[in-house]
């Protein structure tokens, strides 16, 4: 199979044909039909996941069809459309008893642990607890999207966040997770503020649903702000960049008793984020991470979705083919895009 591989940390990853994988006994092989490009993949290629060893496939944001089945795989047949979790789960830890696979102590993850889908085909292990069947309206390049930066936004906002109607809620990145917070926010009947660098992000985001921006180009303070327009600080704030002064302007950002949620990653390398723990303190703020959403949350996703209406080919920003992927990783070294979006790589059309 075709497949991007990461040789060299940090350098332009290339497309090879390397062996094509074969299906554990409880897992699956899954034919990719379309696969997200997304930032968690920008830091597999730039070497902040310690796990990962070279060469690697990156990829994790993927839908496609089931093309081989272990013999102990029951429930499924070839053929059917599935997408997963970033996060997949062994189904038989303590975590994952408790429902809670997303932080599954023997979980695996597609293009960080394991291979992954930037690849013609891509290996699933424990198939019966990972895979979700997508619905027959909804493409391939838009369940892609759904993978990791979606799932993970309506985890954040509607189950670490609990937003409520009326809230206000500060959105801090406005990139694949963050335009997804905001459409799920704003549908959920929040006051949405949306901060980021980029001019197109910005307005992808009032369309999306948010009822302010803040040009963190323009506006050195991003928390005052957030804490001027909304009157006082915002109920639910999220870091959607992970980065330390992100972290910390989202928590700056917050009322009393209000609630910030990690979203973007934060790889120790970075650094630490300032936080101001006496603010943390004194005006009882939570501070909460979310770190993707189990498979079995999915069909509720998908309810919220329809039921909200949501158009969710609003958020694919740019398609292109398998062999566009390394370029679209190296373009994340820009921290101010030009297009807003995700970028989705297509390849079965």
């Amino acid at each position: 199979m075709r497949a991007v591989v990461i040789e060299t940390f940090g350098e332009l990853p290339t497309v090879q044909v390397v062996p094509d994988p074969a299906p554990a006994a409880g897992g699956v092989v899954i034919t990719v039909e379309a696969t997200g490009v997304c930032r968690s993949d920008w830091h597999t290629l730039q070497g902040h996941d310690a796990d990962v060893r070279l060469p690697h496939v990156a990829g994790h944001e993927l839908a496609g069809r089931i093309a081989a089945m272990g013999p102990d795989v029951r429930g499924w047949r070839v053929g059917e459309r599935v997408t997963v979790p970033f996060v997949c789960a062994c189904g038989r830890c303590e975590q994952c008893a408790s429902g809670n696979q997303q932080i599954c102590d023997r979980q695996f993850q597609p293009g960080a642990t394991h291979w992954g889908s930037f690849a013609e085909h891509v290996a699933i292990d424990n198939a019966e607890v990972n895979l979700v069947r997508i619905p027959d309206a909804l493409s391939s390049v838009t369940a892609a999207a759904l993978g990791c930066r979606f799932a993970t936004a309506f985890r954040a906002v509607l189950r670490q966040g609990d937003v409520r109607p009326g809230q206000w809620v500060a959105v801090h990145g406005c990139g694949g997770a963050g335009i997804s917070a905001v459409m799920l926010a704003a549908a959920a009947g929040a006051q949405v503020v949306a901060v980021d660098l980029a001019p197109a992000a910005l307005v992808l985001a009032r369309e999306l649903g948010a009822v302010a921006t803040v040009d963190g180009r323009v506006t050195a303070d991003t928390a005052a702000a957030v804490t001027a327009i909304t009157g006082g600080g915002a109920h639910l704030s999220l870091d959607c960049v992970g980065l330390p002064a992100t972290c910390a302007a989202s928590v700056s950002s917050l009322r009393k008793r209000g609630t910030h949620v990690q979203v973007g990653l934060m790889p120790p390398v970075q650094g630490v984020p300032p936080i101001p723990m006496h603010r943390v303190i004194g005006n009882e703020l939570r501070i909460v991470g979310t770190h993707g959403l189990q498979a079995h949350e999915y069909p509720a996703m998908l309810r919220f979705v329809a039921g909200a209406g949501l158009d969710l080919d609003r958020m694919v920003g740019a398609t292109i083919a398998l062999d566009g992927v390394p370029a679209a990783l190296m373009a994340m070294n820009d921290p101010v895009p030009a297009a807003a979006g995700v970028t989705v790589a297509e390849l079965v059309r």
